[in-house]
């Protein structure tokens, strides 16, 4: 368990906020980097660049390795079944529009359902929508309450016969509200549609064990979990990847090319086209390691610790209105807000003054906006590095915003 002594320790390794007068509460958005990660990328560049994958010579060899040994580390983080499972894309954007043009477009036909969850990030939504657009398919809008729950009858309600994909967020970026995918797997699977979750949010928190959940797809974002941006992953079931056409051509995703015959490689390099994010693969595999020598569990209930104290003191503030559930519980690092009166760019302007760093606007997630009858919240996102101190201090300046607007 992680406790007060060991934060100081801990945040010695993220140079940005080290000894910083800043309150980093922005982590839903990205997260800081730790010393380890950074050494990890530069090292990589520094003693073993070359193009991986492409030369026989010993640099481009060592390239190779630590660029495989990096999809292992993801593969075992997750517990994919086999490292081919998994294919480097640049964030969880391009992995979910990977999934959509790759196997969306060929296996979607007009008639058909895609159920897509309102709380979707834009990331989750627009490649379905897209899908849509194209083959004629129904997009169905799976809703939740105003507290982020999506109950049974309402997936009996929008997952039926003409269902082929369901796309659900493990977390929401908004309601920081957990969704249980093994569920909604299993019904999706019961009809003979496949499971798209988006782990963004998720993965970086708390477990995530790709076999038990029985998602077909799932995706995730480096950046938000301490490594390099630019790069991310997607988990997919190798039979289902190696039935799926390539998303980018050219270099290095082909076994043969001739000018009347094309042979494409094998899964997971089919979807790798062109010169590798090789560094950024070291980055998220130094990453991994960081998380796992902290141990994925103690940060998931560090971050739940700071939510629920945010959370009771948020309470106290006049004015102040939690978006989704009021239960500290059914929050994990993530609280949004709204302020009466006060427009969330003027409240994350007033904070940003004070030094005190959260997100305002929509969050990509209008349908959820739209769903809730709101335009715009503001959040304040918390990774495990965070202090209570910093919380005190967000607090101390959200209490202060009505007056300063002139409000009492």
């Amino acid at each position: 368990m992680i406790n007060e002594s060991d934060i100081n320790r801990i945040r010695s390794q993220f140079p940005l906020i080290s000894g910083k007068d800043i309150a980093y509460l922005d982590n839903a958005a990205t997260t800081q980097k730790p010393l380890c990660v950074l050494d990890a990328e530069r090292k990589y560049y520094e003693e073993s660049n070359a193009n991986p994958l492409r030369g026989v010579y010993e640099l481009s060899t060592r390239a190779t390795e630590e660029f495989e040994n990096a999809r292992a580390k993801v593969a075992r983080f997750i517990n994919a079944a086999d490292p081919s499972e998994i294919v480097f894309t640049r964030n969880a954007t391009e992995s979910l529009n990977l999934i959509a043009f790759s196997y969306g477009l060929g296996k979607i036909h007009e008639g058909d359902e895609i159920a897509v969850s309102v709380m979707e990030h834009h990331s989750n939504f627009l490649p379905w929508k897209m899908v849509c657009e194209r083959t004629g398919a129904i997009l169905v809008k799976i809703e939740c309450d105003p507290e982020g729950n999506i109950t049974d009858e309402e997936l009996d309600r929008k997952i039926g016969d003409k269902t082929k994909i369901v796309a659900v967020t493990a977390l929401s970026n908004v309601l920081g509200r957990k969704n249980d995918i093994k569920r909604i797997a299993k019904k999706a699977h019961e009809v003979g549609a496949v499971m798209v979750a988006d782990g963004a949010q998720s993965v970086p928190h708390m477990g995530t064990d790709v076999q038990d959940m029985d998602a077909d797809f799932l995706v995730f974002s480096g950046h938000k979990m301490y490594s390099a941006m630019g790069i991310g992953a997607l988990y997919g079931k190798k039979k289902i990847l190696d039935d799926m056409d390539p998303f980018l051509r050219g270099g290095e995703m082909i076994e043969t090319v001739h000018w009347d015959k094309v042979r494409y490689a094998q899964v997971p390099h089919k979807f790798e086209a062109g010169t590798v994010n090789a560094g950024g693969a070291v980055s998220l595999g130094a990453a991994i390691d960081f998380i796992e020598s902290i141990g994925i569990n103690d940060i998931g209930a560090r971050e739940h610790e700071l939510t629920k104290y945010a959370m009771r003191l948020i309470k106290d503030i006049p004015g102040v209105q939690i978006v989704g559930s009021k239960d500290p519980e059914d929050h994990l690092g993530i609280v949004t807000f709204t302020v009466d009166d006060v427009h969330p760019h003027d409240v994350a302007d007033i904070l940003g003054n004070e030094g005190v760093c959260i997100r305002a606007g929509h969050h990509c997630a209008q349908p959820l906006m739209d769903h809730l009858g709101l335009k715009s919240t503001s959040r304040a996102s918390f990774a495990f590095y965070n202090t209570k101190e910093e919380v005190d201090r967000f607090i101390d300046s959200l209490s202060k915003v009505r007056g300063l607007m002139g409000y009492k």
